[in-house]
């Protein structure tokens, strides 16, 4: 067995993908270092689909190219599945690495796949690493690229392109000649074909060098991260603030990378001294790092808020039984003899009470108009006004969900209920919420 197909079916042994009986995806440009792969997995594993996405950036010459990754898949007996992109994408590096892992990922969801193969090689992870070094990067970004990220797997990570080149020339194979990837005005071309060749000037070993310093910052990543797991509640602010700054940015850092988004030194610190200053917020402040995401400090907490597009979703309520509800599980049950002594408190989702007079309710998100008797009070107050005596964070008021007749609110999970259904002699009603992955526990 050649080297190549050693390191591929040791890489397959390691993640128990050798005998998948799922199919597995393989992104396939058609190029040295997917065709190589798709080589030697058309060996290895029994159902396969290559998948390419055409961007359509060079005429006549991508339809071509995807030709010719049609007929390599009909002679190695592959499925092949491929889509061609609009003339609208923007032709720019990240416009395309967007388009081709949505690509991906719905071609994941087509063929029932939790498995995509991408030929990434030691090359690519030594331009990455410098690319990032250019950009500005810290710890993690020296690590690379992962071998495994979610569906994506790397078998060929450590292979030189050098190697992959010999591969091909061995076996005949007739790989596509990307044009564009003589373009210098691509960062990663110029890192190819400009930067790493001076590298391997001062040190013709530079690719194995650079990816010996990945692998060295993945093992102090691992035990900085290690070090991260025996912290107590890291993100409860109190907590937070008694930690060192060094400690406080890694674990923003850790927010911002769990959330994709974009970072750099400035905005870590401008994140702490945010919540430095607004540490003592019983409401809450939040600060704005894009259109959809924010930081959020009370004085309890500290998490990234995802805006979230209102919703008129609205679930009828007509007898007992289990309601969905988005992620939620709602569930109204007749009460029990038993269970008049086992009243829950406020700020658990379970209530026990009346229902007496109410032949309809409706499970929904809060709406202009809403109003609540709360209990124990005389009057009525408008449903935002108790949200706000009840210190709920401006960003959690949209997704609650309350049990409403009309716009009287009579329950709001976790905070109270109305008036209007306490229970005086027993209750009729024992009213859940709970999260829907908790429906069978």
């Amino acid at each position: 067995m050649e080297k190549i197909e050693e390191k591929v079916k040791y890489f397959l042994e390691k993640y128990n993908l050798l005998n998948s009986e799922t199919p597995v995806l393989i992104a396939f440009s058609g190029g040295y270092d997917s065709m190589c792969l798709l080589d030697v997995l058309s060996r290895l594993c029994t159902n396969v689909v290559a998948i390419h996405l055409n961007h359509n950036w060079r005429g006549q010459e991508s339809l071509k190219d995807e030709k010719n990754c049609k007929h390599f898949c009909d002679e190695k007996g592959v499925k092949f599945y491929s889509e061609t992109l609009s003339a609208k994408i923007q032709k720019t590096e990240t416009a395309a690495r967007t388009a081709r892992y949505d690509f991906f990922e719905k071609c994941a969801e087509k063929f029932n796949s939790k498995v995509i193969f991408t030929a990434h090689n030691a090359n690519d992870n030594a331009e990455t690493i410098i690319y990032r070094i250019a950009k500005g990067t810290g710890i993690y970004g020296l690590c690379g690229i992962a071998e495994k990220r979610g569906i994506f797997y790397r078998p060929l990570l450590t292979v030189k392109r050098s190697e992959i080149e010999a591969y091909c020339k061995k076996h005949n194979l007739n790989p596509n000649n990307d044009s564009s990837n003589s373009d210098t005005k691509y960062k990663r071309n110029l890192i190819r074909k400009n930067i790493l060749p001076q590298l391997e000037s001062i040190n013709p070993n530079a690719i194995e060098t650079i990816n010996s310093l990945s692998e060295v910052a993945k093992s102090d990543n691992a035990v900085i991260e290690e070090y991260l797991k025996t912290l107590k509640n890291p993100y409860e602010t109190k907590n937070f603030l008694e930690f060192s700054t060094a400690v406080q940015a890694r674990l923003i850092y850790n927010l911002f990378t769990q959330y994709n988004l974009n970072y750099d030194r400035a905005k870590i610190e401008r994140a702490i001294k945010f919540i430095q200053e607004n540490h003592t917020s019983k409401s809450g402040k939040t600060l704005s790092l894009n259109k959809n995401h924010s930081v959020f400090v009370n004085n309890k907490t500290i998490e990234i808020i995802t805006k979230k597009t209102h919703t008129d979703l609205a679930v009828t309520i007509l007898k007992e039984g289990s309601y969905e509800f988005e992620d939620k599980i709602f569930i109204i049950q007749k009460a029990a003899e038993k269970q008049v002594s086992e009243f829950p408190n406020d700020s658990e989702l379970k209530a026990f009470v009346d229902l007496s007079g109410y032949k309809e309710l409706t499970l929904r998100h809060r709406k202009d108009g809403d109003f609540i008797k709360p209990l124990g009070c005389c009057g009525t107050q408008k449903l935002k006004k108790y949200l706000n005596e009840k210190k709920v964070p401006a960003h959690k008021k949209d997704k609650m969900v309350f049990l409403a007749s009309k716009n009287e609110i009579l329950w709001a999970p976790a905070l109270g209920l109305s008036e209007k259904i306490k229970v005086v002699n027993r209750p009729t009603h024992v009213l859940k919420l709970i999260n829907s992955e908790s429906k069978g526990a």
